[in-house]
């Protein structure tokens, strides 16, 4: 038996049976990881309000075995709050529902329990900060992440450079199934013209050039969020059930 201790975003949680829960957690060290907690669904419960969607916790975990991910779930014995990131986001619905879609695509992204993924893990961080604090519209602070979750994880969309030759942009095209922006050479069935405020502005979001994004108009602003929801879709193999609740400008 032994302890482990991490840091990490709770990710979401389910009951279990009358007073426990189930805590999905993204952690630093040990990337996605369940574990019960036990007696938190009980009013008086202070350990059960740290452990809620959207928080940033320092947690303790009690395991059998050398390994914290083995044949059962681990127990969740303590936490401290690092960040309440919640209370920042919960109250308003376009932050709700844009961070709610950052969560199930931090664990979409992390299919296997107990492997590190600590590019994700500091995107989640840094994405979910950004939003409780409001420094930038929900929708683009949403976008912004999507788009770094699907570099960090090897699937970088191309805004400039065509993604199939690699002739130098800006290209008029835009194909989810080849990589992003193609070349009129190189265009596919299925490529769309988005306008070219569109790719300045994705360009912008994945590089973290705010100044940018935060300066287009909402026309470019709306068709780029389409254009990010296929693009993960299409990488994903199936789209995001919370993406259909998110606001758009």
């Amino acid at each position: 038996m032994s302890l482990f201790r991490d840091d990490g975003i709770v990710l979401r949680t389910q009951k279990l049976g009358e007073a426990d829960r189930i805590i999905t957690l993204l952690t630093r060290g040990h990337g996605r990881v369940r574990a019960v907690a036990r007696g938190v669904r009980r009013t008086k419960s202070k350990f059960g309000a740290r452990l809620e969607p959207f928080s940033h916790v320092d947690v303790q975990f009690f395991a059998r075995g050398s390994e914290l991910i083995g044949r059962g779930l681990p127990l969740c014995t303590q936490s401290e709050t690092i960040a309440p990131y919640g209370g920042g986001i919960v109250t308003d619905y376009a932050r709700y529902t844009a961070g709610t879609a950052m969560l199930e695509t931090a664990e979409r992204f992390t299919d296997h329990e107990g492997e590190p993924a600590v590019q994700q893990y500091l995107l989640l961080v840094g994405a979910l900060r950004t939003l409780a604090r409001g420094e930038h519209a929900p929708n683009l602070v949403l976008d912004a992440f999507l788009l770094r979750s699907l570099a960090v994880n090897g699937y970088a969309p191309s805004f400039g450079d065509c993604a199939r030759c690699g002739m130098p942009g800006p290209n008029r095209f835009f194909s989810v199934a080849s990589g992003g922006s193609v070349c009129v050479d190189c265009r596919v069935p299925g490529s769309v013209v988005p306008s070219p405020g569109t790719l300045v502005l994705l360009g912008a979001l994945l590089t973290g050039d705010w100044e940018t994004a935060d300066a287009c108009e909402a026309r470019f602003v709306r068709e780029g969020s389409g254009l990010v929801s296929a693009y993960l879709h299409w990488h994903l193999e199936r789209g995001l059930r919370s993406l259909r609740y998110v606001e758009k400008s």
